[in-house]
């Protein structure tokens, strides 16, 4: 089992979109292929940085996740928003608080993130039940964060950067030469001068099709040629891209991830 990530590391801990891959009841090619990087579970990352283990969202498959890497905690979590598939695997935290042997577990997030982590899932917060099950719960300590205001977390300075996904305003992250984006389609001029020169970004890529909520191939492929990152990872896919198939035709440096892929040395401190 895996205590703390080596300082620099990234792990890509699920790729897919809401509907996870293979979609319930879908018999496409990408549904029913043997090649494990076309299985994908909900959206999320996990960093190793110089205090500890940094996971960015909760996803419905935090736990399946976690069993599959053989980790057995994070001591920091970190929203980019409350939508179901990036928020409803929260309850699964509750045993990292006894891995790290009661130590509250740190909670990054916009204040209208936290007032939907209060209102989902109240028992955590809530007096009694805390006091009747004890050490059941996890202990969460919440910290509010703000768009383009930096802030350090386990050690690594965080800069918080404002995304649009649809209706829902959701935030994105660089840390260092690092950028993670994902469940975004629009991207407003301040955030745009922070994505250049990164050595990787990793952004939301649904597929092919357009979409009204989240960017497609045509416009990362756009959006890097602009930026110029030194390597660009698509996450958040569908079964609207087969993995083998992209890469045979794509960019040499614009790569699909893939879940359970793992980046050594990023340069998170930069």
């Amino acid at each position: 089992m895996t205590e703390r990530l080596p300082l620099g590391d990234l792990l890509f801990l699920g790729t897919g979109t809401s509907h996870g891959i293979p979609v319930i009841g879908c018999s496409c090619e990408v549904c029913t292929s043997t090649d494990p990087r076309n299985t994908r579970t909900r959206s999320s990352i996990i960093l190793g940085l110089p205090e500890g283990n940094l996971l960015i969202d909760t996803p419905t498959d935090l736990w399946s996740q976690f069993n599959r890497e053989k980790l057995r905690y994070a001591n920091a979590i970190l929203y980019t928003h409350a939508h179901s598939d990036h928020l409803m695997g929260l309850d699964d935290v509750r045993i990292f608080s006894r891995h790290l042997e009661g130590q509250s577990i740190l909670v990054y997030c916009e204040a209208c993130v936290e007032k939907d982590i209060r209102k989902k899932f109240d028992y955590i917060f809530d007096a009694k039940v805390q006091l009747f099950y004890k050490n059941v719960l996890p202990k969460l300590l919440i910290q509010e964060i703000i768009p383009y205001k930096p802030f350090f977390a386990l050690g690594a300075k965080v800069l918080p950067l404002r995304f649009h996904h649809g209706i829902t305003d959701v935030l994105g992250f660089r840390f260092g030469n690092v950028a993670y984006c994902t469940d975004i389609k629009e991207i407003p001029p301040e955030t745009l001068t922070h994505l250049y020169n990164l050595d990787i970004l990793i952004i939301d890529c649904l597929g092919y099709k357009p979409h009204i909520t989240h960017l497609n191939v045509t416009e990362v492929l756009k959006l890097v040629e602009e930026l110029k990152p030194k390597k660009t990872f698509l996450t958040h896919i569908s079964h609207d891209l087969e993995h083998d198939s992209f890469t045979k035709t794509s960019p040499a440096n614009v790569i699909p991830a893939y879940d359970g892929l793992r980046l050594t040395d990023c340069k998170f401190l930069s």
